[in-house]
């Protein structure tokens, strides 16, 4: 369910009996769509956090915390001058739009107190937060949109604030008649009746309006036009009921499961559609989409951040892929030149035989008893040049050969240190990590100058990712080359046991054995952990060599995370998410 009519009610109505009358005492910006509101309510602190990307826009209170930049965005430095030490003095719902007002008062450049709005309007890639002052007039927006972006309205300083065009009507001032004329008019009678809901009444999704017609026994898929009587009045009962909702604030707040127990909705008022799955109760709607959203939000934000990365990256991977394709075709032409130094040295054996300006000469191979070779000739050049002819052309395709495989072998370790890299952006769970990534990039010449001080390492080293085994064993999984190396070559003992995937890009993987033998459990566990951190996660009987420690090593100057290895088994694993414990990083 997006953050709908409903749901912005219920968080409004959250804010509104915790911090009402409460004061704005610290103002961040952790991202550039993102802004949270530290404020002192009644009972506690709350931090407030309003949040306006395409992926997940929304509003209510929070518990997480957020690393901002050195450097306070300009936005955010608005927000801190017109808003810090205001008061809450109302929260509202124009409409019930998807559109929140958090109403502050504050003191303004001549001292007085004025109230000033800041608006989170929550309509997917059009999200915005917006602070406009008592007059209307926008004072800075997340996100400036000028004339040329939209021919609707422009949302720039100086502005007046204007909210967005709409047809639609509030679904609170809705009675039996003016439901009736707005679902069942005209033009909608075409329409399924699940889309003349949403597409007349303000803050209703398409999910809320499925429910509401499930919840009146009429099939969301029937046409408005087709609905009898009696089907058209339950359906505004059911749609008066779920309304009632927000008009008696009696939210429910419920997160959905799928079969394989991962949460894929969640609804502020129960889901009749949804009884058939695991459900979770929440006492607020804050703590329900908290949990929503948490690593959803960690996920789009990586993709964000790792966006360019992957461009460079995937470039570089095509571009070897193609050279690889290009160097199969060379071997495949030189592969043959040993024929060019057989007909030389027939040509120089039979040489007395060569009649002067002959085309072809028909030569006994003695390589090949009882054959006969037909070897083209150049009849202006003797027996003897033409031989020296084929002798050049078979040294130039040897020399061409050897340098082929050099550069056969130099494409091969590009393109496996890029799929690994390409991997360890798919492992990246924090900035830190991207951080490395970036650094390693760098480092090997694949980031243009201008981004060299962005790949910086970070001053927080990273951490790879730890795990203890269903029996006691300790785990550690590389997230990047620069981990891989360090778990490998300086954390790992040499008895500990090394996995790895079979020729396919991703994690390296320590088993600490402190000496002992690990069990089957263990090390299954742990194979399952280097198969679903690569890039066959997704791929069935991926194998997964393993061996100890002390049979790894890294030859000279190979790329990072790259290591040779023997006296090693393969199992084969059909990757699943891990459901071992996961636990705090001791390694380096």
């Amino acid at each position: 369910m997006p953050m709908d009519g409903f749901t912005i009610a219920a968080a409004l109505n959250e804010l509104s009996e915790s911090v009402s009358n409460g004061r704005v005492d610290k103002i961040t910006q952790p991202e550039k769509d993102e802004i949270v509101l530290s404020a002192r309510g009644r009972n506690e602190n709350k931090k407030i956090l309003l949040i306006a990307n395409a992926s997940a826009p929304r509003l209510h209170f929070t518990s997480a915390s957020k690393t901002s930049p050195a450097q306070a965005p300009m936005f955010c430095m608005v927000l801190r001058k017109h808003l810090s030490g205001g008061r809450f003095v109302g929260f509202a719902q124009p409409d019930f739009e998807r559109i929140a007002e958090l109403h502050i008062e504050s003191l303004n450049e001549m001292g007085d107190r004025s109230v000033k709005r800041l608006i989170i309007e929550i309509m997917g890639k059009h999200s915005n937060i917006i602070l406009v002052d008592d007059r209307g007039i926008i004072l800075d927006a997340a996100k400036h949109v000028t004339f040329e972006t939209s021919s609707v309205r422009e949302v720039l300083p100086g502005k007046a604030y204007e909210r967005p065009p709409t047809k639609k009507i509030s679904p609170l001032e809705a009675d039996f008649d003016i439901f009736s004329q707005n679902v069942f008019e005209t033009e909608k009678l075409g329409l399924k009746i699940q889309q003349a809901l949403y597409q007349s009444f303000n803050g209703i999704s398409p999910v809320a309006a499925s429910e509401i017609c499930l919840s009146a026994g009429v099939a969301p898929d029937a046409y408005a036009g087709e609905l009898s009587a009696e089907e058209r009045a339950r359906l505004c009962g059911a749609f008066s009921n779920v309304i009632s909702v927000c008009v008696n604030r009696a939210f429910s707040n419920h997160v959905y499961f799928d079969e394989k127990g991962k949460p894929f909705d969640y609804s502020v008022f129960p889901f009749a559609s949804y009884n058939k799955y695991e459900t979770k109760k929440f006492e607020s709607v804050s703590e329900t989409l908290e949990f929503f959203y948490s690593g959803r939000d960690a996920e789009y934000r990586l993709a964000q951040k790792t966006a360019d990365l992957r461009k460079i990256v995937g470039g570089h991977i095509e571009r070897c892929v193609r050279k690889k394709i290009m160097q199969q075709q060379e071997t495949e032409e030189v592969r043959g030149r040993d024929k060019y130094r057989v007909f030389g040295e027939l040509l120089t054996a039979y040489i007395h035989l060569v009649e002067k300006g002959a085309e072809v000469f028909a030569a006994q191979d003695f390589y090949d008893e009882g054959a006969t070779v037909e070897i083209k000739l150049d009849p202006t050049l003797t027996a003897a040049e033409n031989a020296q002819a084929y002798f050049k052309k078979y040294n130039k395709q040897k020399r061409a050969h050897s340098a082929l495989l050099a550069q056969i072998e130099s494409n091969e370790s590009d393109l496996a240190w890029l799929e690994s890299v390409s991997a360890a952006m798919q492992t990246a769970a924090n900035e830190e990590d991207i951080a490395e990534i970036r650094a390693e990039l760098a480092a090997q010449g694949y980031l243009k100058k201008q981004n060299l001080k962005r790949a910086g390492r970070a001053e927080k080293k990273s951490k790879p990712l730890a795990f203890i085994s269903s029996d006691g064993f300790e785990i550690y999984v590389g997230k990047n080359n620069s981990q891989n190396d360090e778990l490998t070559l300086r954390f790992a003992k040499a008895n500990d046991v090394w996995l790895h995937t079979k020729d396919i890009a991703g994690s390296h993987v320590i088993v600490r054995t402190n000496n002992e033998t690990p069990p089957e459990r263990t090390l299954g566990e742990a194979a399952n952990l280097a198969a679903f951190y690569s890039k066959g996660r997704n791929s069935a009987q991926v194998p997964v060599d393993y061996v100890i420690r002390k049979h790894v090593r890294k030859p000279n100057g190979a790329k990072p995370g790259f290591v040779i290895y023997d006296n090693h088994k393969t199992a084969y694993i059909t990757p699943k998410e891990p459901s071992i414990r996961q636990a705090p990083c001791e390694s380096p």
